[in-house]
């Protein structure tokens, strides 16, 4: 069987199962631009915390930070460079090395902490909340999430007119949100899963 190389941020989101079920970002209405995920190309930096998990092999499985001269360690795969790699990246180095040691192994790669580059994947909230907010993002985190962290909307807020915005490859990309009805109706369909960067707009309604 193939090795399972390197799951990204997003693979947190899946494993934790959220009960509400919101869709990716990536499932945004088809009036909307598609953009890529920019987790997938994350570079990953010092003092970043680092989760490898080797299937089957719990005492290989660690969870480290990203040493200054961008390097982790790994029983028996020993010293790995990290530093400005992707997380498949890393995954697919530690396959490597541990195949010498071991038959076929599966190796994934997760990011639990950003702080290389906290600005930089940092999330925000502005516009029609009680208290516009910035944020470190989380794995997990969805538009609810962040309406939630910034108190909710205030009395002039248009919800159903919200939008996320995303830096894609191809630009700045703008993905309605219908928050009144996921707030005040449990429609959960646009409570899309938040990236690294997101900002989040909620205009006033106009009288």
């Amino acid at each position: 069987m193939k090795p399972s190389i390197a799951l990204t941020l997003l693979s947190l989101l899946l494993l934790a199962g959220c009960s509400t079920a919101p869709k990716s970002a990536d499932s945004a209405p088809a009036r909307t631009a598609n953009p890529k995920l920019l987790v997938d190309e994350y570079r990953i930096g010092v003092d970043d915390l680092v989760q490898v998990t080797v299937w089957k092999n719990p005492d290989l499985s660690v969870t480290v930070p990203v040493r200054p001269d961008g390097k982790i360690s790994m029983p028996l795969a020993g010293e790995v460079d990290a530093g400005g790699k992707t997380p498949q990246e890393v995954a697919q180095s530690i396959t490597d090395k541990l195949s010498h040691y071991i038959r076929d192994p599966q190796v994934a790669v997760i990011l639990t902490e950003l702080r290389s580059h906290e600005f930089l994947s940092r999330v925000r909230v502005s516009g029609a909340v009680n208290t516009p907010a910035s944020m470190p993002y989380r794995p997990g985190m969805t538009v609810l999430d962040l309406v939630l962290e910034a108190g909710g909307l205030n009395d002039f807020a248009a919800g159903n007119s919200a939008k996320l915005y995303r830096q894609s490859n191809d630009g700045m990309v703008a993905i309605p949100v219908e928050l009144a009805d996921i707030l005040h109706d449990g429609q959960v369909e646009t409570n899309y899963a938040i990236e690294p960067g997101d900002i989040l707009t909620v205009p006033e309604r106009l009288f």
